[in-house]
C-alpha cells in the first residue's frame, strides 16, 4: 500500500485522524459573526406536552443517501420535534454534498406535506386557517455539529455552505411566556479540541439563556468523544486540560445528558450525574447490517426523559 502524502495544509492528529488546515480558531470566529446575525431565530416553538426528538452520528454520505434518507423519514413518521447529528455528515467532496442537500430537500418536503396542505396543481402549501406558507421561509428541524471529516481536505467551505455556524444553541419553550425552556447547545469539536477563541466565548456567556428564562434539561451535542467505550477504542482528543473544561462546563451548564459521536461505538455512562451517550456509526458503508444506529429522547411534561435505540433497515442495493 502506498503511503499517504499530506499537504502543506493538512495535518495527522495523535490518534491518526486527518485534521483539515481550516482550524477550529478560524472556524468558531467565521461561525460567531453568522450566529450572533441569524441563529437567534432557531428556537423550537413552544410546546406545553410531552416532544421527542432523534439522533444520529457518522453518516458519512456520498453516492448514498439511503440511511440519511431513512432517518428523516424515522423522524417525520415518528413526528419528532427535530433531528440532531453528531458530525461526519458526509465526505468531503462537492458531490457528496449535493447528494446531502437533496436529501435534505426530499425531507423538507415530506415534513412541509406532513404540517401543512398541499395542492400539488399550485405548488403551495396552507396552514389549518388557509393562510399561504412560504416554502423559502419554512426549515426542517435538522441540528447537525461538525466533524472531522466534514472538514478535511477543506470541506469545512462544503460544510458551512449549508449549515452556516459550527457552534450554536437553541431552546424549546414549555410555556407561552417563554419563562421555561429546554436548552440545546451544539459546540465545535470537529479538531479534537474547543480551541481558545470558543472556550473564551463560553465562559463569556454566548451559549447561556437569557436571565430571566429558567433552563429544566440541558442537552449538549459534540462530535469527539469524551470517554473510550472500550480499551481497543480512540479515546477523546481533547487536551487534558480543556477535558477538565468541558467535565466542570457541563456541571455549570447543569447538563442532563452529552451525545457524542467520532468513534463508531455505542457508550452509555453517567458521569457526576450527566449522562453521556456515544453513537454508533449510522453509515451503511460502516453499518451494512440492519441494526439500532440512532436514539429517540422522549421529554415527558413532566420533565421525565426517556431514551431508546431506533432500528434503521436501510441495505444498499
Amino acid at each position: 500500500m502506498a503511503a499517504a502524502t499530506l499537504t502543506s495544509c493538512e495535518k495527522v492528529s495523535p490518534i491518526g485522524v486527518l485534521v483539515s488546515g481550516t482550524g477550529v480558531e478560524d472556524r468558531v470566529k467565521m461561525s460567531e459573526l453568522y450566529y450572533r446575525d441569524y441563529l437567534s431565530e432557531l428556537d423550537v416553538a413552544a410546546t406545553d406536552d410531552d416532544y421527542s426528538f432523534l439522533v444520529g452520528a457518522d453518516s458519512h454520505v456520498t453516492d448514498d443517501t439511503g440511511r440519511m434518507d431513512e432517518m428523516f423519514d424515522i423522524a417525520i413518521e415518528h413526528g419528532d420535534g427535530f433531528v440532531a447529528h453528531l458530525g461526519d455528515i458526509a465526505d468531503t467532496k462537492p458531490e457528496y454534498y449535493i447528494n446531502l442537500s437533496k436529501s435534505l430537500e426530499r425531507a423538507k418536503r415530506k415534513y412541509m406535506e406532513k404540517e401543512y396542505t398541499y395542492d400539488v396543481s399550485t405548488d403551495t402549501y396552507t396552514d389549518e386557517d388557509g393562510n399561504i406558507v412560504d416554502y423559502d421561509e419554512e426549515k426542517f428541524p435538522f441540528f447537525p455539529v461538525v466533524g472531522n471529516h466534514d472538514i478535511t481536505h477543506n470541506g469545512w467551505a462544503l460544510w458551512s455552505n449549508i449549515f452556516h455556524s459550527s457552534f450554536y444553541e437553541f431552546n424549546v419553550y414549555l410555556n407561552s411566556e417563554q419563562t421555561v425552556c429546554d436548552h440545546y447547545i451544539f459546540l465545535d469539536s470537529a479538531s479534537g479540541t474547543l480551541g481558545k477563541h470558543q472556550i473564551e466565548l463560553i465562559e463569556q456567556g454566548i451559549l447561556d439563556v437569557g436571565e430571566n428564562v429558567k433552563v429544566r434539561h440541558t442537552f449538549v451535542f459534540t462530535h469527539t468523544n469524551i470517554f473510550r467505550p472500550s480499551s481497543v477504542q480512540f479515546a477523546s482528543t481533547f487536551p487534558r486540560e480543556e477535558q477538565y473544561f468541558l467535565l466542570n462546563q457541563f456541571k455549570e451548564w447543569n447538563a442532563t445528558m452529552v451525545f457524542c459521536g467520532h468513534v463508531h461505538k455505542w457508550d452509555d455512562r453517567e458521569v457526576g450525574g450527566v449522562r453521556y451517550l456515544t453513537l454508533e456509526s449510522m453509515s451503511e458503508r460502516n453499518s451494512p447490517e440492519p441494526g439500532e444506529y440512532l436514539v429517540r429522547v422522549n421529554v415527558k411534561k413532566n420533565g421525565e426523559i426517556g431514551v431508546e435505540k431506533v432500528m434503521m433497515n436501510y441495505k444498499k442495493p
